[in-house]
């Protein structure tokens, strides 16, 4: 029957794959499927292996947590976005911070100079973060930081503001990124070698096991491995090798893993292929469920609950006809749903060319309200399960995850295999397969390498931060230091090295710095004299 008919109608001449670069085949029937068994590879949504999600009635109850990353500029102009988008709907706030923020530099710094709120906003001091939250309170709003190597210090922060709110850190709900192994390999925003930054990622953990029960300590993230150039069983794979050393490192330091696992949580991306990204979601909980289980002996259900962030993937965005984007964000957004996400934040049209507008950013957030509200995919749970396509799909992306997990433990963990470059090769030669699929054709990117329109006719106004930001940053940073009391920053500090020089956690110091109003940047810097700083090594 087929032969004929492909004489007749023959197949589009371009290669069926997904995202990844792996190949469709054209139908999928029961026989791939034979060896499924449904309680032990499905089940219901809730229950082990989680493969239909972590919770019994997913958005029939709750829906997911629409929380867009923002930031730029000032404090205060950060802050007017806050509360720009929390009156149009958003429910959850997530901090984007400045380059020298992220690696641990004062805005008056040298190496900040020309960087000054430009891809997200400066928190040099805990004025700058009271600014950052005024009106908003913290006990009413769960927030989200993505920041790594000072994660410690803009949580202690958050800890100080909250209390000057009168709110307890026992009810402040929210997370840190702090996930330093994916900047070794992916980002770059690290500042100390790996050994004192799992420390100070275990201090966190075990501080928050008991002041912020409600707190999540880490944010495993997938999404820069993405954005890097992964395909989706990389990201997952990666992002698992570097989980698995987390939890490793933090029951080394004498946590127990029931103590700490529930309140682990993981950050990816979701990007064009929307089979492939909801495949991907639901296997890598069935994964993480089992390693969990098996391979950490966690006994508490909480513990094996993959719980998840995603953000759409800014590497698919184009600077060619950026309206397209909208669509590209929608489809994103829609796997992420359908994947069962538990929060998720839309990119802006625009973000291709900038930070985003207030008009893009608004679009973006509608992109998740009208999903949820008007599309109907919030009405049932995992409604593609038991589909021929997406169980294989599901199936063979689980199987590619641990064949990397395999090899990753083979050559010694991934410490040694970030040291020996194996994760940032492979990720490398990813990346470049893509772009080189685009740029033969093999890959259609619209507006792109097809259906393109001239360059005059596609502008459109995009943010612009004003330079004057760092000269009143600069201003800001001077009156803060002349108003405080210098002997008890300097003692701080000094009692920090010290802490730093032994084993005793760390976290306690750094609070104690910020409550006397000791900087981001000082705080960095008393621990760089004694930990040093990270010096990549040349793998290419």
């Amino acid at each position: 029957m087929l032969d004929p008919n492909m004489e007749k109608t023959p197949e589009r001449a371009e290669k069926f794959i997904t995202t990844s670069s792996e190949p469709v085949e054209r139908l999928y029937t029961p026989e791939k499927l034979q060896d499924i068994e449904y309680d032990r590879d499905l089940g219901f949504p809730g229950q082990p292996p989680y493969t239909r999600g972590v919770y019994p009635t997913m958005y029939r109850s709750r829906l997911w947590t629409m929380r867009m990353y923002s930031g730029f500029g000032t404090a205060e102009q950060t802050n007017e976005r806050y509360q720009y988008l929390l009156k149009q709907g958003q429910t959850g706030l997530s901090v984007a911070f400045d380059l020298p923020t992220q690696i641990g530099y004062d805005s008056d710094h040298p190496m900040a100079v020309g960087e000054v709120g430009k891809c997200g906003v400066a928190i040099p001091s805990v004025e700058d973060m009271a600014t950052l939250f005024q009106g908003i309170p913290l006990d009413k709003v769960s927030t989200s930081m993505t920041i790594n190597a000072p994660a410690a210090v803009l949580l202690a922060m958050y800890i100080t503001i909250a209390k000057r709110q009168g709110v307890e850190p026992k009810v402040l709900r929210g997370t840190i990124q702090n996930d330093i192994l994916k900047e070794y390999v992916a980002r770059g925003t690290y500042i100390y070698p790996p050994a004192p930054s799992m420390r100070l990622i275990t201090d966190t953990i075990a501080y928050c096991r008991n002041e912020l029960p409600r707190w999540n300590t880490i944010s495993i993230s997938g999404y820069h491995i993405r954005e890097a150039g992964s395909t989706a069983i990389q990201e997952v794979a990666f992002t698992f090798a570097n989980g698995i050393a987390y939890v490793q490192a933090a029951i080394d330091a004498g946590l127990h893993v029931d103590e700490f696992a529930p309140r682990l949580s993981f950050f990816f991306g979701a990007h064009n292929d929307l089979f492939e990204e909801v495949a991907k979601f639901r296997a890598a909980r069935r994964l993480w469920y089992r390693i969990m289980r098996d391979r950490f002996n966690a006994e508490a259900p909480r513990s094996w609950l993959l719980r998840f962030h995603t953000q759409t993937a800014g590497c698919s965005l184009t600077a060619q006809q950026p309206a397209n984007n909208i669509v590209r964000v929608t489809m994103q957004a829609l796997a992420a749903v359908l994947g069962g996400t538990q929060s998720l934040h839309t990119n802006s049209m625009d973000e291709a060319l900038a930070l985003p507008t207030e008009k893009a950013a608004t679009i973006a957030l509608r992109t998740q309200q009208i999903l949820a509200h008007e599309s109907g995919v919030a009405n049932t749970i995992d409604p593609f399960g038991g589909s021929y396509f997406l169980e294989n799909l599901t199936n063979d992306i689980e199987e590619g995850v641990v064949k990397y997990l395999d090899q990753i433990d083979k050559m010694g963990g991934v410490l040694r295999a970030i040291e020996t470059g194996f994760i940032q090769r492979e990720i490398h030669d990813s990346a470049y397969r893509y772009q080189r699929e685009i740029e033969t054709d093999d890959r259609v990117v619209v507006g792109v390498n097809r259906f393109s329109i001239p360059e005059e006719d596609q502008t459109i106004e995009y943010l612009r931060v004003d330079p004057a930001v760092e000269k009143a940053q600069y201003k800001k940073l001077v009156s803060f230091r002349k108003n405080r009391n210098v002997q008890a920053v300097e003692r701080a500090l000094s009692q920090l090295k010290q802490v730093a020089e032994g084993n005793t956690n760390l976290f306690p110091s750094i609070l104690e710095a910020v409550e006397v109003h000791a900087t981001l940047g000082e705080i960095s810097d008393a621990l760089r004299s004694v930990f040093g700083e990270h010096k990549p090594a040349q793998i290419f």
